[in-house]
């Protein structure tokens, strides 16, 4: 009895282990697939149709463009990778591959919770066939149709060439008062050297703009959004307009107002520029404060929120300055300009940024010596660090101590003037206003004694570092300039 109830036990395991295995096997096989099939044709069945026909071609033989959004937008679909006879295609980068509809190929699509079916129809027609619940049309039809307008232009945006246009002067006008050229600089949000949180904050902006055309109107707003670039020469606000450009695939639009007439001469080129595009005016405060501009100060106002600034949506503006500081504020106002992002010298983390970037370092056994240097208040621009590290990049060793001597050479210079400012009686209040250093209400005796004695020791460890970099270039042989004024390029 007790042999019987075992025999009949492991019939049971085994039965139970085959059906596992047989279902494990069928879940990844062509069965499975066909019943999915079969069931979703039983259930359309249960379901009455509306069929679509978007043909190729007019009645007048002119090619449809709603049929070529249309397919330019079904071949966009992750659903296009379950899809069968699914056509491959290299692209037009090397390691590009498109996928395209074939004919009679079915695709599904959901929109807001409804299933739609598209069928290429290559018959003497060649139509895209859309089909639909009756029940659904009404709710869907016409949202799913802009749906469709609006991905098909973001793919166009994306695949086109950004061009850098630029005004001429009205003697050159001939052919128009805009040239341009392809931009092709290779700055790109990744690149960028800039706090990453920050980062982070201006790209989300940025996407939230993209998606924000209804929510403007509904304010009752132009669809545009400002932004102010602030900081010295060499933090690099210019790179981080490219890429910006790049970010949006947007054409840039640069106004050099040295080669505009007027305020209606300005209007006219902002009347010329297009939509989906990037406005920049660099060095706004060199423009606002010189008195021989033939631009206004009420003219530079209303081209960033007059009735002209609304010639067009979808628009980015972006204004550089050097300093915010003697500047009328309401040409910064709320409005004329959304956002405002500092661009500083190179701090600590910055030049580790830097590094990692150019030379490949996280980390090096004189990056303590780099930020207690940063920390007594030398400071050098990217632009300026950027440019040793890439003069050395085939001695991170040896682009590092040069950084090092240069900065330095920096703190020296600018203790220097502090000390020689502290003697040089009115002349120094002008110096004391501007940078808030050693004014009246900061005089401290004790205070100028310690950066004294912090200029004495940075002079003796700059000695100390040069000479061992001169050691080091007599057994390499390089030539390594240590600075970094000579090599920089200064960028805005």
């Amino acid at each position: 009895m007790v042999m019987m109830l075992l025999a009949n036990l492991t019939g049971i395991v085994i039965s139970i282990f085959i059906g596992y295995i047989v279902f494990r096997f069928l879940s990844k096989s062509s069965l499975i697939h066909f019943l999915k099939k079969w069931w979703r044709s039983l259930e359309e069945k249960c379901y009455v149709y509306q069929f679509y026909k978007v043909p190729k071609f007019n009645e007048h033989l002119q090619e449809n463009q709603l049929h070529r959004k249309v397919y330019v937008y079904l071949n966009s679909l992750p659903g296009m990778e379950d899809s069968d006879f699914t056509n491959l295609y290299s692209g037009n980068k090397s390691a590009e591959i498109n996928l395209v509809l074939d004919s009679n190929q079915v695709v599904l699509d959901d929109f807001l919770g409804a299933r739609l079916y598209w069928k290429n129809e290559e018959t003497s027609s060649r139509s895209l066939i859309l089909k639909i619940r009756k029940k659904d049309k009404r709710r869907i039809l016409v949202p799913y149709l802009q749906h469709i307008h609006t991905v098909f232009d973001d793919i166009e945006q994306k695949r086109k060439e950004v061009r850098l246009f630029v005004n001429v002067d009205t003697e050159l006008q001939r052919n128009g008062r805009w040239r341009s050229i392809p931009f092709t600089h290779p700055a790109t949000m990744d690149t960028v050297v800039m706090d990453t949180d920050l980062k982070n904050k201006i790209k989300s902006d940025l996407e939230n703009f993209l998606k924000s055309k209804q929510y403007y109107h509904r304010l009752g707003r132009v669809w545009k959004r400002s932004y102010l670039l602030y900081g010295p020469s060499g933090t690099g606000k210019s790179t981080f307009i490219a890429a910006i450009a790049k970010f949006l695939h947007y054409d840039v639009y640069e106004f050099d107002l040295n080669k505009i007439a007027d305020d209606s001469d300005l209007k006219f080129l902002m009347l010329q520029t297009s939509n989906k595009s990037l406005i920049v005016i660099e060095d706004l405060d060199r423009y606002l404060n010189a008195k021989s501009t033939t631009v206004s100060f009420p003219g530079i106002s209303n081209f960033m929120d007059g009735i002209f600034s609304c010639c067009g949506e979808e628009r980015v503006m972006v204004f550089t300055m050097n300093s915010k500081e003697n500047l009328d504020p309401t040409i910064i106002r709320p409005g004329r300009v959304d956002v405002h992002i500092h661009f500083p010298l190179c701090d600590f983390s910055g030049f580790k940024i830097l590094a990692s970037s150019h030379l490949g370092l996280k980390d090096h056994k004189l990056f303590p010596q780099v930020e207690e240097i940063f920390q007594i208040g030398a400071s050098l621009s990217p632009a300026e660090i950027g440019e040793i590290m890439i003069s050395n990049r085939t001695s991170p060793n040896r682009a590092i101590k040069t950084v090092i001597s240069a900065l330095h050479s920096n703190n020296a210079s600018r203790v220097a003037r502090r000390l020689s400012g502290s003697v040089s009686g009115r002349g120094s209040e002008e110096l004391d206003c501007k940078s808030g250093l050693f004014g009246r209400e900061n005089t401290n005796p004790m205070k100028e004694f310690k950066n004294l004695y912090g200029f004495l020791r940075n002079k003796s460890s700059r000695k100390a570092s040069i000479d061992f970099d001169a050691v080091e270039r007599e057994n390499q042989n390089p030539n390594p300039n240590p600075n970094p004024n000579s090599n920089s390029s200064h960028q805005s």
